[in-house]
């Protein structure tokens, strides 16, 4: 089996009208491995602060998801307050639980994040954005800000070519932050497809902070958001099927589904293992228009963890029942050089 150069692959790609790529968690690893080589939020989070119920919360409800228990709890605080005889020491500890389980949530986010864009050095935002510029559209599943940061470290003078979809608001156009709808993203090129630490859900609309408007740190917006009841808007489930779930819920990571499900042309894999909690995706591949696949290894090809990604990817390609079929090839992640090295 050959494994392609990135710059092999991208000049045989040069075939295809239209060339998309599909970011993983090793994007991010190849920038800062020491911060980035996290798993879910709900696997990081330190529970020991907080009263041993609110660990249980999560198990009752069988989620791992901050945002669904915070609210869970809430609710069941406000019902019992409904009804008498409820002890003000039970009711003190769901609050307290909800509180704790807030902070929790941003001391999670902020340890396994930068805390400002100074971080990343000029070379390193150079070499990705040459990375990314060879694609159509951008995807990813990371919800961390390298990808945005990335894109608005341009030169001075000289506008981001990226499009997420979001605009000033035309309710308020003072605002700290940007909205998303639908009716803007006919031009959008980049997509989060799990949502992002930086994309709030306001309830009646999808907030976008920005460093720009308000010069604030990141782990201060959140923090703020969090106690007007806003959170940020990504997907912490663990199974593909509970991901789909919450994606079908909300109107942006919706879009997002769809839009992936309907690229054409080439589609290359970066960073990403193929792994089984995002199958809800590798379907929409084995069921959609992209006529081939360029999919990035780490290291020895024969490793066990490479030859799964292979096993899957061509159970893709056998699994494409209408249209044309899906090429697969492969390509050397080092090659990309996505942050210079």
């Amino acid at each position: 089996m050959t494994i392609l150069t990135f710059q092999e692959a991208l000049a045989e790609s040069n075939r295809f009208s239209k060339c998309h790529v599909l970011l993983g968690n090793g994007f991010s690893i190849a920038c800062r491995p020491d911060i980035f080589l996290y798993g879910k939020l709900y696997d990081q989070a330190d529970f020991s602060k907080l009263s041993p119920t609110a660990k249980k919360a999560f198990e009752a409800l069988g989620t791992q998801d901050f945002e669904r228990v915070i609210k869970a709890l809430h609710d069941t605080k406000a019902i019992l307050e409904a009804y008498s005889g409820t002890p003000q020491s039970f009711l003190d500890t769901l609050q307290s639980d909800a509180d704790g389980l807030r902070e929790l949530l941003v001391e999670t986010i902020a340890h396994s994040h930068p805390a400002w864009p100074g971080e990343v050095t000029d070379d390193e935002y150079a070499h990705c954005r040459a990375f990314v510029s060879n694609f159509n559209t951008v995807y990813t599943f990371n919800y961390d800000l390298l990808l945005y940061w990335t894109q608005m470290h341009t030169e001075q003078g000289v506008a981001p070519t990226s499009d997420d979809g979001f605009r000033k608001s035309d309710i308020d156009y003072d605002a700290a932050y940007v909205v998303w709808e639908p009716s803007q993203s006919h031009e959008q090129n980049t997509w989060f497809l799990h949502g992002a630490l930086h994309v709030f859900d306001a309830g009646t609309e999808i907030q976008k902070y920005t460093w720009v408007n308000t010069g604030v740190r990141l782990i201060d917006q959140i923090r703020d958001a969090l106690s007007k009841g806003f959170f940020p808007l990504f997907v912490s489930e663990g199974t593909s099927a509970e991901k789909l779930e919450r994606i079908r819920h909300s109107d942006y990571l919706a879009k997002a589904y769809r839009s992936f499900s309907e690229i054409t042309g080439a589609l290359f894999i970066y960073g990403h293992s193929l792994a089984e909690n995002d199958e809800h995706y590798l379907k929409r591949i084995e069921k959609g228009r992209l006529s081939q696949l360029y999919i990035g290894l780490h290291g020895d090809p024969s490793s066990d963890s490479n030859k799964r990604i292979m096993r899957r990817a061509d159970q893709m390609a056998n699994n494409r029942r209408r249209g044309a079929p899906l090429g697969i090839s492969y390509f050397d992640t080092s090659t990309a050089k996505v942050w210079g090295r």
